[in-house]
C-alpha cells in the first residue's frame, strides 16, 4: 500500500468554498481503481493549512491511473484554483519495524 502526502495552502479567505468543493471532490476520488481511503485534515496553527492523506494500493494506481483518468479532470477544476502555492506531493510505503 502508498501513502499518497500533500501539503495543500489554500488561498486567503477561501477555506469554506474549498471544503464544500473536496467534498465533492471525495466522491470523485474515492471511486477510482485502486483507491482505498483518504482524509483532510486542517491546521491548527495556520488556517489556510491542509494535509491530504490518500491510501492507493499501488503508486501507479494514483501517478498513472488517477492522474490520466478523465476523473482527474474535474477533481483538478473542483480544487486546483484554491492553492497557493501549488502543493507539494509525496508518496510514502510503510517501514518494518517490527
Amino acid at each position: 500500500m502508498i501513502l499518497e502526502v500533500a501539503s495543500l495552502q489554500v488561498k486567503e479567505g477561501l477555506s469554506e468554498e474549498f471544503e464544500r468543493n473536496f467534498k465533492v471532490a471525495s466522491t470523485i476520488i474515492s471511486s477510482m481503481k485502486g483507491y482505498v481511503s483518504h482524509e483532510l485534515q486542517k491546521c491548527m496553527e495556520v488556517d489556510q493549512k491542509y494535509i491530504l492523506l490518500v491510501r492507493w494500493e499501488t503508486l501507479e494506481d494514483h501517478t498513472i491511473g488517477f492522474r490520466g483518468s478523465e476523473e482527474y479532470l474535474e477533481w483538478k477544476s473542483l480544487l486546483h484554483h484554491f492553492y497557493d502555492p501549488f502543493p507539494t506531493v509525496e508518496h510514502y510505503t510503510n517501514v518494518d519495524i517490527s
